[in-house]
């Protein structure tokens, strides 16, 4: 069995920056055992399978470890794909999901990918969250994470997180988030549970950060930077029970994956 495979750098201008998710067009479901060894092979923190479906396409995402209900930047490098490869005078495709539909339009080299709002409410800080940071935040709150605010953009560059303490906590995992320099907001994320100690650029989590930040500073269109080794930037706007997450997407690394009986 052939199956093609693409590496895409996700909210990024010039490889080796963003995050890289891998995509594969299948025609048709393989059995999950072999879907999650190939996430595991390629060792990256997420990689979309996607198939023809009667409208777009459905969609799925897994880590080295596990499937996932809703990712950013693998959706970003499959909508990539998509534009790139299969169909190139398209300019907006939809995929269906374990979190609904989804769609990523194009303008020129912009992608901006239409998800669900997940607004967080606070809630009481767990200490393993405190110590695995190794910084304590001003507020928590939470959704699909843990959304730690902090003061300033230094504290979340300064942060050391202690990964088997944030492995323990109940949520998929925690985004640090403070007031920026030169943009709206910054942030970095940490989702050991899911076997990605710090994930370079997480769309999904700007799910929550976009109407947090929106409601915070009073507007309703953002730019947002994740401050992680790699970097990316993400441009936002809260549209109530949907947000929009704009970045770019590069190509590094087209091939095959050969599976033997």
């Amino acid at each position: 069995m052939k199956i093609p495979i693409y590496q895409i750098d996700a909210f990024a201008s010039s490889v080796f920056s963003g995050n890289p998710a891998a995509v594969c067009p299948l025609k048709s479901w393989l059995d999950d055992s072999v879907l999650q060894a190939i996430a595991q092979e390629n060792n990256l923190s997420e990689t979309a399978f996607f198939v023809p479906a009667e409208q777009g396409y459905h969609i799925r995402w897994f880590t080295p470890v596990a499937e996932v209900d809703l990712c950013g930047h693998a959706t970003l490098a499959t909508a990539f794909v998509v534009f790139t490869h299969l169909e190139p005078s398209a300019t907006e495709v939809c995929f269906n999901s374990r979190s609904g539909s989804l769609t990523v339009t194009r303008e020129n080299d912009l992608l901006t990918m239409n998800f669900p709002s997940l607004p967080p409410v606070p809630c009481e800080t767990p200490n393993d969250l405190i110590k695995g940071l190794g910084g304590e935040p001003v507020e928590v709150w939470c959704a699909e994470d843990y959304i730690a605010v902090f003061s300033a953009e230094d504290d979340i560059t300064d942060l050391r997180p202690d990964f088997e303490l944030l492995k323990a906590l109940d949520l998929r995992g925690v985004a640090a988030t403070a007031r920026a320099k030169n943009v709206d907001f910054v942030s970095r994320f940490f989702a050991p549970k899911y076997g990605i100690n710090e994930d370079p650029v997480t769309g999904s989590a700007h799910c929550s950060l976009t109407p947090y930040w929106a409601r915070t500073l009073h507007k309703r269109d953002l730019h947002a930077h994740q401050v992680s080794k790699r970097g990316g930037e993400l441009f936002c706007r809260d549209c109530g029970d949907r947000v929009k997450i704009s970045g770019r997407a590069v190509a590094y690394m087209e091939g095959t994956i050969i599976i033997t009986p």
